[in-house]
């Protein structure tokens, strides 16, 4: 391996605006150039640019939260590295920076931050003070926080997401991030709720949106409707229990269930049709035990003949399954669980035996596990419970935030159409994705099987507070009751509204809430009704209908795997319903970080790693090159490892650098490099450029660095040991490796850019003018035009007879620098007219001053024998 720090110190060289210090170093080099490219405005979108010489990346805006961890500087650095390639290439990168700041993440920051609650119950306090700030506050329990308005709440929402939006900036900054910071958003800023309440008030125009009492899930914790696209399958405990329903003639019909507290609820018993075991029994009714309420026995495709009894009772609603027969067979709607998760108090008009509302009017008020004691206690008396519980783990779906099961609750809610009810908008949306271009391609799938699968629309509205209200009131009839079939709408023009303190045209704010007046939809926005329009909102949809021309669709799509069915899914849906079009040509898709026992990185999971102290300890650079060596799609293990070798990488280029710049005034004319040798490096340089673009590319950027990378050693441990000499010295030889050297040092810095983009601007200092950002990226043309004729494997070859004669010297333990007075290198007929070419520059790296033959040989590799060794020279 070269010791370049042995090599004389040099004149400086006279171009550009700087020159080689004399010690490199990686030290304050992210503070130094961070402040430089922002002084520079290097990143700034010039919106000249026409669409066509744009593009355009649709940044992920992380979610405002507490704090980033390193699986967001891995697929964030994966981003930076094609906008930076984008860059060099000659498009305007339009690249933004946006805050997920509304939603649920948001509020319980704030809570505990705090000490506070929504009431919206409450008034607005001007000048209210919260009771605690970050760590004076000892309890997140919800009965130790104090209840505020919901004005103060989202006031205190955006205090604190400012503060972790300025550290996140902080963090993107010293990783590297060539991000235009003009051009940040928040999804909770005026003009991202206008967009938001715009769309929406376009999807309800066009049908596209609409309002439906129906059966949803509900987080009980958290007091909310959730998306089908935010559940979790979890296992669960649970019990079956073998229950009797009674039919007309006496005889006993058992069904298992692991739910019997829904017995009240239960509508009908269903099979499969062609099980024969109840054929006798479709068209007939069976009588509830406990409760007496006479059911039908129905025939559904879904139920299944080999689980349980292989007849099951439907209720409203234990299941998504319960759902799904409820709405093909038309049911009746008999509801019993309400939003606190507990059964509701009155006594159902459906139960009309005496036993069955007494035994009802014990079970009011209860929460599912005790209602569940009380009736397995009823049945067991009544002989209707077969045998005991059988203990078992069961699927149930969970929140993704929650602790609790989820159940499914009749609501008012707004729904956006997806495809889930509709085949032909399910058609139409699995040919959107068939149109973009997955990198990794195979991730297509997950969207086929995510739209495929889709079993209702999109549930947009949510029960919280901190988020994009509904631009929507509604008017109040003679009693005070909501007329939901007459929404009042607000105009384009008063967006963004807040129907809780903004007045609908027409009315005056006296007549809020009164009979003859109106009220405010209570409801907010979905976080992904607004992160679907981040291409919208971060390109001036609304507000900016020029930039919007110039940067839309747009070109890429970065994201991780696990929000395909959110995100991605979400902003085609509403590309497609308000545009027409895609979105974006292409979806660049991450995979994940795996902590030391292979499990997903997450905050929810305490596994995470905090990369400011890494980027601290091992450079930016160095935490980027571990980034950019997992390919798209790609799990990868988290590795302080890697980046050790991404330092050692970033430190040997500043080292290799100052060596090819010892020179003097560095001279890129390709004329002057005339020895094979160093043709042959730039050749082999050419091939590399040619394959390392293709990669770009195609969006492989770790291929691209494992050819660049590859190169540079072999470059640093073979070409500059054989070059050396040479280039110390006279006449057309030295020029000829002078200008090898500077034109492989100019194409390695703009190849190794995206990756490392703090040591190669150090280095582009030294010797250019302007950034390395700026500059063109490479071409393999010129290269091939200097390296003529030359094959790239006279490098390799001449590498492998130097090592051949370093071996001698290493295995007699002296020197390098101790000559050799006679040798005989047997080298294999393949290599042999390579090593010819390069004979010279081989004698004088090994040292070899007196005799050296070469024979062929019928062996592999090369081997110097018959060696004669002169004089040691003392080792230091």
């Amino acid at each position: 391996m070269t010791d370049l720090n042995a090599a004389p110190e040099p004149a400086n060289p006279t171009a550009g605006t700087r020159q080689v210090p004399d010690r490199v170093s990686l030290d304050g080099v992210e503070e130094r150039w961070d402040a430089a490219w922002s002084a520079q405005d290097l990143y700034g979108f010039d919106r000249t640019k026409t669409r066509d010489q744009v593009y355009s990346i649709d940044t992920p805006p992380p979610t405002v939260s507490g704090s980033l961890h390193v699986g967001h500087v891995f697929s964030y650095t994966h981003t930076d590295v094609v906008a930076r390639y984008r860059r060099m290439q000659g498009a305007e990168v339009f690249y933004p920076m946006g805050w997920d700041d509304n939603g649920l993440p948001t509020e319980r920051r704030v809570q505990n931050y705090f000490g506070v609650r929504c009431d919206p119950s409450l008034p607005y306090d001007p000048d209210f003070t919260p009771p605690f700030e970050g760590g004076d506050n000892k309890s997140s329990k919800a009965g130790d926080q104090l209840p505020i308005s919901r004005r103060n709440f989202v006031e205190l929402c955006e205090r604190l997401t400012v503060d972790d939006e300025r550290q996140f900036e902080t963090l993107w900054r010293r990783l590297g991030l060539s991000v235009d910071w003009s051009k940040t958003y928040q999804t909770i800023s005026g003009d991202a709720r206008a967009v938001a309440q715009q769309a929406f008030l376009r999807n309800l125009a066009r049908g596209e949106a609409y309002q439906a009492e129906a059966p949803g899930l509900w987080d009980v914790t958290f007091q909310t409707a959730v998306a089908q696209a935010e559940l979790e399958a979890r296992d669960y405990p649970g019990a079956y229990h073998r229950v009797a329903f009674h039919g007309a003639d006496g005889s006993k019909v058992y069904i298992e269930t692991t739910r019997p507290e829904l017995l009240p609820a239960c509508v009908a018993l269903i099979a499969h049709p062609d099980d024969e075991r109840y054929q006798h029994l479709f068209g007939t009714t069976v009588t509830s035990p406990l409760f007496g309420v006479e059911v039908p026995v129905l025939a559904h495709p879904g139920a299944e003949q080999d689980k349980g009894a292989g007849i099951a009772m439907c209720c409203t609603f234990g299941d998504l399954t319960d759902v799904q027969w409820w709405r093909e067979l038309q049911l009746p709607t008999r509801s019993v669980i309400g939003r606190n998760g507990r059964l509701l108090s009155e006594t159902p008009d459906w139960l009309t035996t005496e036993a069955g509302q007494a035994l009802y009017g014990e079970l009011a008020g209860k929460t599912t596990f005790s209602a569940r004691e009380l009736v397995v206690a009823g049945l067991r008396e009544s002989g209707d419970l077969d045998g005991e519980p059988v203990k078992t783990q069961r699927k149930a779906n969970f929140y993704e935030k929650g602790d609790k099961p989820l159940e499914i609750v009749t609501s008012r809610q707004w729904y956006i159409r997806n495809g889930g009810r509709d085949a032909a908008l399910r058609d139409e949306l699995l040919a959107r994705g068939a149109e973009l271009d997955f990198h990794p391609e195979f991730m297509a799938v997950r969207y086929e099987n995510w739209v495929g699968g889709l079993n209702g629309d999109w549930l947009i509205s949510r029960q919280r507070f901190f988020g994009v209200p509904f631009p929507v009131w509604y008017p109040l009839d003679a009693d005070g009751e909501p007329d939901h079939s007459r929404p009042i709408v607000a105009s384009e023009d008063q967006l963004p509204i807040d129907p809780s303190s903004d007045v609908p045209a027409g009315y005056t704010a006296e007549q809020r809430g009164v009979p003859g007046g109106f009220v405010a939809d209570p409801d907010i926005m979905d976080t992904w009704a607004t992160s679907s329009l981040t291409p919208q909102i971060a390109g001036g949809w609304r507000s900016d209908p020029d930039l919007f021309e110039r940067v839309f669709p747009m070109n890429l799509r970065p994201q991780g795997q696990d929000i395909i069915r959110t995100w991605l899914f979400s902003t085609v849906v509403r590309s497609h319903q308000e545009h027409g079009c895609l979105p974006w040509s292409d979806a660049a898709i991450s995979g994940w970080i795996l902590d030391p026992d292979r499990k997903k990185m997450s905050k929810s999971k305490g596994n995470v790693v905090t990369p400011m102290d890494l980027l601290v300890e091992h450079g930016s650079d160095a935490v980027r090159y571990w980034a950019a060596s997992a390919r798209l799609g790609t799990d990868a293990a988290f590795e302080v490892g890697q980046m050790k070798i991404g330092r050692r990488l970033a430190i040997k280029v500043l080292n290799a650098s100052k060596f090819a710049l010892s020179f003097g005034t560095v001279e890129l004319d390709p004329a002057l490099v005339t020895v094979p040798l160093d043709r042959a490096m730039l050749a082999g340089l050419a091939d590399v450029v040619d394959r390392a673009t293709a990669s770009l590319e195609a969006y492989d950027h770790t291929r691209a660095l494992e050819l660049t990378e590859t190169f540079f050693w072999t470059f640093c441990d073979d070409y500059l040991e054989l070059v050396k000499d040479r280039a110390y010295g006279d006449g057309a030889g030295a020029d000829s490796a002078r200008a090898a050297l500077g034109i492989a040092l100019d194409t390695l810095l703009r190849l190794f850019a995206p990756v490392l983009p703090f040591a190669t601007e150090e280095v582009w200092s030294w010797w250019r003018e302007g950034s390395v950002h700026r500059a063109a990226w490479p071409v393999a043309e010129p290269l091939r035009a200097a390296a003529a004729d030359a094959s790239p494997s006279v490098v390799s070859a001449a590498g492998a007879a130097l090592a051949a004669l370093r071996k001698v010297k290493s295995e007699a333990k002296v020197s390098m620098r101790t000559e050799i007075l006679a040798v005989t290198l047997d080298v294999p007929a393949a290599l042999r007219s390579d090593v010819e070419l390069a004979l010279d520059d081989v004698r004088s790296a090994g040292r070899a001053t007196g005799t050296l033959e070469l024979a062929t040989s019928d062996g592999e590799s090369v081997v110097a024998r018959d060696t004669t060794l002169g004089e040691p020279v003392t080792r230091g």
